[in-house]
């Protein structure tokens, strides 16, 4: 179920002072994108200063519920009802963490699945920062069709064996890290780090053993599996509004009405990463509006369509976080 390998360190040589001096990439996989979710499986690979692999690790996890889109993931119930559950596997994958800066791909829902594994656990993870992989190939300007793991993978030419697989996913993320880092050095690139909040409290339901379905959405306080915070200020001006047709520019201020299925502040954190401004009313130099129930009454909904604001759902949202334009220089 554990699997681990160690292999040969190049030594580090010049390198910018201020960059860190060891990663962790991380990839997990899950029963789904909710606050609700679990893990099924995790896998790190630890990398040095300059992005050298260390080892590797990787382990199933019995989220003790249905294992959700098993032909994404091709984890069954069967396969898992065997799996060590998270708080039996939670002390290794800390020891593999602590110290180290967090890589992943889409770095926020990585972190936000591993912080809320442990706060069941009644433990805190041991990650202070995370650096997203996509973040990073913008800051690099990277020629890349799509923001997609395959395409930053194919740019780099790395071979991908099992898409969806913990252990692979992480071995290609480390692999097109490298030279990301590499390059980064070379061009002395600020890494787009970003500060992890451990999260503290849980309220929790009990949930269906695995294999029974899971239903509803309840038993979760709001408030309770990440502390608030203030975001710093976008960097880019306002382009205006939203056009239809055309992309998403950096610096549209976008807001968020009613439920959506990726929780809230995901949603709000891929668009702050990618150069948006998260408002959080909705006004006249708004850009775009997004909302699965656009018929609705709530303030945000009537004051679009007082002012003409644009408006999508969650779905079309984030097919256009997948290609946002930088602003203009």
């Amino acid at each position: 179920m554990l699997e681990d390998q160690t292999t040969a360190v190049s030594s580090p040589t010049a390198w910018p002072a201020a960059y860190p001096q060891g990663y962790a990439v991380v990839d997990v996989e899950t029963t789904g994108l909710a606050r609700d979710d679990r893990i099924i499986s995790a896998a790190v690979y630890r990398l040095d200063a300059r992005g050298e692999v260390e080892d590797h690790w990787y382990t199933l996890v019995n989220p003790e519920r249905d294992p959700g889109p098993v032909w994404i993931h091709g984890l069954t119930s069967e396969v898992l009802e065997g799996a060590p559950l998270f708080r039996d596997v939670a002390e290794e994958f800390a020891a593999r963490l602590d110290g180290r800066v967090l890589v992943a791909h889409n770095a926020v829902f990585d972190w936000q699945m591993i912080a809320r594994e442990y706060a069941r656990a009644e433990r805190e993870a041991p990650v202070r920062q995370r650096l997203c992989t996509i973040a990073l190939a913008k800051e690099l300007a990277l020629p890349l069709p799509n923001h997609k793991l395959e395409s930053l993978a194919a740019h780099f030419g790395v071979v991908q064996r099992r898409a969806h697989h913990a252990l692979d996913d992480a071995r290609v993320l480390a692999e097109a890290f490298r030279p990301s880092l590499s390059a980064a050095a070379a061009g002395r690139v600020r890494l787009p780090l970003q500060e992890c909040r451990p999260l503290t409290e849980w309220a929790d339901r009990p949930s269906p053993r695995i294999g029974h379905q899971a239903g509803g959405s309840g038993g979760y306080r709001p408030t309770s599996w990440r502390p608030s915070r203030k975001r710093p200020a976008c960097p880019y001006p306002n382009p205006g509004r939203y056009e239809d047709g055309k992309p998403l520019k950096q610096g549209m201020r976008i807001a968020f009405s009613g439920d959506t299925s990726i929780e809230r502040e995901l949603l709000e954190d891929r668009a702050a990463e990618a150069g948006l401004h998260v408002a959080t009313s909705l006004s006249r130099l708004t850009s775009l509006l997004v909302t699965n129930d656009p018929d609705s009454g709530t303030s945000k909904v009537v004051k679009a369509r007082q002012f003409g604001t644009p408006v999508v759902d969650e779905a079309a949202f984030g097919q256009l976080l997948r290609d946002v334009e930088p602003a203009d220089g």
